[in-house]
């Protein structure tokens, strides 16, 4: 497979996958910081206002295994651009929105593209870089998302104070044309021509199950209870679209999520770690700005200013650890040092009250945003260098589509235990009573005491990951059991007795044969001196045999 030889065409490359990246995460930042406002414009409630990220998250992360089996059949330059003119489309549309009901539809069609974004860029960069050069570039990207994750606020809590929230969405528009444009000229991956077939019932039971079951966790409990009739329909259904995709996926010819992926120990680890990553990523940054400015009375701009360390400790800790891991070619103890970092993070977040000092606040964030940072993308890594390129695509997508199914349903379960216990008919910042407030601020500790719980999952996920050193290559490898041990295809690329890839280039290889060859010709000079002498014994003297080794018959 060819690709970018050099640093500078590899990074002309990835350049339009950079900037897709950051239309999506401004697009989930900058709103985040805006919702208290929008919702009370728009009268909005709690459980609304956590149906705006539920509604996007939803439609993300149920499309993103179908958005990456796409990419395995088909075009994966043309799959991105038509997920970034989706997200236009959807961003547009919610700037338009005139009440609650339109912005929750509409951030379905934007979540629908952003899927495709986040999935597919994976994809790409999976099929340009192998694992080791990936995490020389997973700094850059660590950058990237850094720098979406910090101006978002800052940008968000602008647009809000002084045009308007509605240039949330707007502001997105000019970005991502620009990404189209940036991956027409320096994308190019070579095309397949194939004849494919889409598992369309498979991908509809999946979305269906998935949907459904974070359906029912956003609405049990306040519209109608854990243990009812309507409970038991959701659950049921949801129950039964998932077994039935899991029976549709064992005999598809070309399934959305080839079954074979969760045989591979590193693989299915991985994929667990990442679901408690998601609820952290996710549930931060959502209430996060609620907190600030509900129970804090911080503006909009103030409250972005205020998650900046959160946004350092994941900036810094991507970069720094994604330059290691590719001069290394280890990674988990950056997992194990993360998933820690993560769960200490959450569960100092879960003493914080309306009055805790802003200071500590500071810290705990930067904790949490270095567990995210060690984590996030080590974690798709991982899959990436446990399989081959057939399954490159559907693994990716798998793993970041467990992940944004954390984030979806962490932010449904810590949304409505926040609206259980704070009941609000509308978050206008001006009208709420400072009981309201200190009720806010209180409540938000036990969201994250709940997180730091889910947490833990990932810290064994992480433990229990067997570490295989990061391959050289881009090129195919063959699962080889439950271990995800690895075979390289390549000449140039052989393999020691633990089917690990070993840095032996051709002239070495060219270098052992001659060897062997020298050793094979000195054993023939050896036994025809030997039939020499036994020639030249009396008769009826002992003939004595030396035996030729094996190898070298």
């Amino acid at each position: 497979m060819s690709r970018p030889s050099s640093h500078r065409e590899i990074l002309e490359a990835l350049s339009g996958i950079w900037v897709a990246l950051l239309v999506a995460i401004l697009s989930s930042t900058i709103v985040s910081n805006a919702l208290p406002t929008i919702l009370a414009e728009l009268k909005g409630t709690q459980t609304q206002y956590t149906w705006v990220i539920t509604a996007m998250l939803l439609a993300s992360t149920a499309s993103t295994p179908l958005w990456g089996k796409l990419a395995d059949l088909f075009d994966k330059k043309r799959l991105l651009q038509s997920a970034i003119v989706l997200f236009v489309i959807g961003s547009v549309l919610s700037g338009l929105s005139q009440n609650m009901e339109q912005l929750i539809g509409f951030r379905v069609v934007q979540g629908l593209g952003m899927g495709g974004v986040q999935a597919l860029g994976q994809v790409v960069v999976g099929a340009l870089l192998s694992p080791r050069e990936r995490g020389r570039y997973s700094g850059y990207t660590g950058m990237v998302i850094s720098a979406g994750t910090v101006g978002g606020p800052l940008v968000g809590g602008f647009l809000v104070d002084w045009p308007g929230w509605r240039w949330c969405f707007f502001v997105c528009v000019p970005l991502a044309l620009v990404a189209l444009a940036v991956l027409h000229k320096t994308l190019h991956l070579p095309v397949k021509k194939q004849h494919v077939k889409i598992d369309y019932l498979g991908a509809t039971l999946i979305t269906g199950g998935v949907s459904l079951v974070l359906m029912w966790v956003s609405f049990a409990g306040k519209d109608f209870g854990w243990i009812s009739g309507e409970s038991a329909l959701f659950a049921g259904g949801a129950l039964l679209a998932i077994v039935g995709a899991y029976f549709v996926e064992r005999r598809a010819s070309a399934p959305v999520i080839p079954l074979h992926l969760f045989k591979n120990r590193t693989v299915v680890l991985a994929m667990l770690g990442g679901v408690a990553v998601g609820t952290a990523m996710f549930g931060a940054s959502v209430f996060m700005g609620q907190y600030f400015q509900i129970a804090r009375g911080f503006s909009p701009t103030k409250a972005g200013l205020l998650t900046v360390p959160l946004v350092l400790g994941l900036s810094i800790s991507s970069t720094v650890s994604g330059q290691l891991i590719a001069k290394s070619g280890r990674w988990k103890s950056y997992l194990v040092w993360g998933a820690f970092s993560l769960v200490a993070g959450l569960a100092l977040l879960g003493t914080i009250d309306h009055r805790t000092n802003l200071v500590l606040m500071g810290a705990y964030l930067a904790l949490v945003g270095v567990g995210v940072g060690l984590t996030m993308q080590n974690l798709v890594l991982a899959v990436q260098n446990g399989v081959g390129m057939a399954d490159l695509g559907a693994a990716s997508s798998t793993a970041t589509f467990l992940r944004s199914l954390g984030g979806t349903a962490g932010v449904s379960v810590l949304g409505a235990v926040l609206a259980a216990q704070v009941s609000t008919k509308t978050l206008d910042r001006g009208s709420l009573s400072p009981v309201v407030r200190d009720s806010y601020g209180d409540a938000m500790g036990e969201l994250f005491l709940i997180a730091a719980g889910l947490a833990v999952f990932t810290v064994i996920a992480v433990l229990l990951i067997k570490e295989q050193p990061l391959r050289d290559s881009v090129e195919d490898v063959t699962p080889t059991g439950s271990g995800a041990q690895t075979v390289a295809t390549e000449l140039d690329s052989p393999v020691d007795t633990e089917q690990r890839i070993v840095d032996n280039s051709v002239p070495a290889v060219d270098k052992l044969l001659v060897l062997s060859s020298d050793a094979g010709q000195d054993v023939a000079a050896r036994s025809d001196a030997l039939r020499s002498t036994q020639n030249s014994l009396p008769s009826g003297s002992r003939r004595v045999t030396q035996p030729v080794p094996s190898g070298l018959r």
